[in-house]
C-alpha cells in the first residue's frame, strides 16, 4: 500500500472538493491519501514519507496564488525527483488562461522537481463546466467521478512503479 499526499489551495471551496474526490479515488485503489491545505505545509518535513504527490490550486487572477507559490518553493527543496505526481485546478472565470493553472503546476513538477508525472496530464475544471444556475460540475456525479478517476490513475502508477523497481 502506498501513501499519497494531496495539497491544495482553494478560494471558493471547489478545489478542496476536487482534492477530497481525488483522495477517494486513491483510496478506492487501496492506498492511503492525506489531504492538506497549503497552509498546513510549513517546511520540507511536512512533505516527506509519501510515494506520490498531487498538487492543486484554484485559479487566482489568472494565475497561481501567492500562498501556493510559497508552497511550491517548499516542495522544490523537498527532494521529490522521481516521485509520482499529478496536478489539478479549478477555474470558474471564462477569462482564465487557456492552459489553466493545472498546466503550470504540472509543468513545474515535471521540469523543475523532476517528478514522474501521470500520462493523463494536468486535470482542470474548466469554466464551461460551470453552467449558469445548474450545480457546478464538481457538485454533480460526473465531476466527482472525473476527480476519482484522476486519483485512481495516479494510485495505479504507484503499483506500476513498485513492480518496475523490484
Amino acid at each position: 500500500m502506498g501513501k499519497v499526499l494531496i495539497v491544495y489551495f482553494s478560494a471558493s471551496g471547489a478545489t478542496e472538493k476536487m482534492a477530497r474526490h481525488i483522495a477517494e479515488g486513491v483510496r478506492i485503489e487501496g492506498h492511503e491519501a492525506d489531504v492538506k491545505s497549503v497552509t498546513d505545509i510549513r517546511d520540507e518535513n511536512d512533505l516527506s514519507g509519501y510515494d506520490a504527490y498531487i498538487f492543486g490550486s484554484a485559479t487566482y487572477h489568472l494565475g497561481v496564488p501567492e500562498s501556493f507559490e510559497t508552497f511550491l518553493a517548499i516542495a522544490e527543496r523537498s527532494g521529490l525527483a522521481g516521485k509520482t505526481g499529478g496536478a489539478f485546478s479549478s477555474r470558474t472565470h471564462p477569462g482564465s488562461s487557456e492552459a489553466g493553472v493545472a498546466s503550470l503546476i504540472f509543468d513545474r513538477m515535471e521540469s523543475v522537481f523532476h517528478m514522474t508525472m501521470t500520462s493523463l496530464g494536468p486535470f482542470d475544471l474548466k469554466p464551461e463546466w460551470f453552467e449558469g444556475s445548474k450545480p457546478a460540475l464538481i457538485d454533480r456525479p460526473e465531476g466527482m467521478h472525473a476527480c476519482q478517476e484522476y486519483g485512481r490513475a495516479i494510485a495505479d502508477m504507484i503499483v506500476n512503479d513498485r513492480l518496475v523497481s523490484t
